[in-house]
């Protein structure tokens, strides 16, 4: 075979594998990270009752999920930690809009070492180091931020934030006594090993913590996808939220 006739049936065959569809029983998650756990357990449960249906896990902050699916990543279901991005899902025409609920609910707390004296968020000032995930695309950061900035003492604390990944990087910093302590998810809190929940935030500082979900527009025809997403909205489910921490209502 020539060497221009070569280059064409290869284009063609990558052309063919890059619009081929996905494996049948495949379903790609993208998942704020703050649900793996309950996610994982949900999602081993449906796969025991459906043998066929493998899960492609992706789990990270929000804001990041959101951009790797705009810019082409697999996803049938989005479930966000704020209703932020899944407006941003939305507006791009990425999610089927038919679709979208409440999973669940949680609550910011500040966790850290019992021995640093902290109770409230007036206490922070004279920390050194705070964790907190990056408010641009982390939820948990951007609730924590408008928490600080709200309850005046925003200025005072801006120089000790040391900024994360997404909200379980925090939670790793404040179990390995890297910071003082971190913003977190009760939830996340609730599995520490180590740290402790030195306080809650008061709920009237910032937005009430929620997890929108959704099928995207390539999960809407994924019929596993949809019979997961369904799964996600039945007492079963709601059993295993609560269980790790999660409100319902």
């Amino acid at each position: 075979m020539k060497n221009g006739s070569f280059k064409r049936v290869l284009c063609l065959f990558i052309l063919a594998l890059s619009t081929a569809p996905a494996s049948a029983g495949e379903v790609n998650l993208s998942i704020a990270a703050s649900l793996k756990d309950v996610v994982n357990e949900l999602a081993d449960g449906f796969a025991g009752t459906h043998p066929g249906v493998k899960f492609l896990k992706n789990y990270g902050a929000s804001g990041v999920l959101a951009k790797q699916v705009e810019n082409g990543a697999p996803a049938d279901i989005f479930i966000s930690a704020n209703l932020e991005w899944m407006e941003y899902m939305k507006e791009r025409k990425m999610v089927d809009t038919g679709s979208i609920g409440t999973f669940a609910h949680n609550a910011l707390v500040f966790a850290g070492s019992a021995d640093k004296g902290v109770s409230a968020l007036k206490d922070l000032p004279g920390l050194e180091r705070i964790a907190i995930g990056s408010p641009k695309s982390v939820p948990a950061g951007a609730y924590a931020m408008e928490a600080l900035k709200n309850a005046g003492i925003y200025r005072q604390v801006e120089k000790k934030l040391v900024m994360a990944r997404d909200v379980r990087e925090c939670m790793m910093y404040a179990e390995r006594g890297e910071v003082d302590g971190a913003f977190v998810y009760r939830t996340d809190a609730l599995r520490a090993r180590r740290a402790k929940i030195l306080f809650a935030v008061p709920r009237e500082l910032y937005p009430r913590v929620s997890y929108p979900m959704s099928l995207t527009v390539a999960g809407e025809r994924n019929k596993d996808a949809a019979a997961f997403y369904r799964f996600l909205q039945t007492g079963e489910a709601r059993a295993v939220l609560e269980k790790y921490g999660f409100t319902v209502r």
